[in-house]
């Protein structure tokens, strides 16, 4: 299966790509359910010296784990994040590529389980989450204002970032 590029938006702090303190990440699905995303953090966003801040670690495990459940472009799911629990097993490096990976776990009518794992080069993992993503209540949010928030699948050379 080739690689399907998700939708970003204007200022989600994980992907929105007009966001000028965000992440600007750019998420692909690589298989049904499996999304992945590469990263490498800049020093302004560290805790100690050379350390990814905790706290920038689990937003990028919250987005990734809710992501791999997200569905299509067209009829997409979106949710808040009910539960997540992170394990961080090694520091996570600033100035280094990191590999990304989303997995949707269990569905549920209401609510969703996956998993997300932040990797280093060499395929270690550094740090990881299982979450529970809950639907948005319909009347809490308008599909029908996804252009409006900059909801799109934007080309990568319009992005100008990984």
């Amino acid at each position: 299966m080739p690689k399907i590029k998700q939708p970003n938006s204007r200022h989600c702090f994980v992907c929105g790509l007009e966001n000028p303190v965000g992440l600007h990440l750019h998420i692909y699905e690589t298989e049904p359910g499996v999304i992945e995303t590469s990263y490498t953090a800049p020093n302004h966003f560290q805790g100690y010296p050379g350390v990814l801040h905790g706290g920038i670690v689990a937003a990028i495990l919250d987005e990734i784990s809710g992501r791999a459940q997200m569905g299509n472009a067209e009829t997409p799911r979106f949710m808040f994040t009910g539960k997540l629990e992170v394990k961080y097993r090694r520091n996570v490096p600033v100035g280094q590529p990191l590999k990304i990976v989303g997995k949707a776990g269990r569905v549920r009518p209401r609510f969703v389980e996956a998993w997300a794992g932040i990797y280093d080069e060499s395929g270690d993992l550094l740090a990881e989450a299982n979450a529970i993503h809950i639907n948005v209540p319909e009347d809490q949010f308008d599909l029908s204002k996804l252009d409006e928030l900059g909801w799109k699948v934007y080309p990568e050379e319009d992005a100008g970032y990984n």
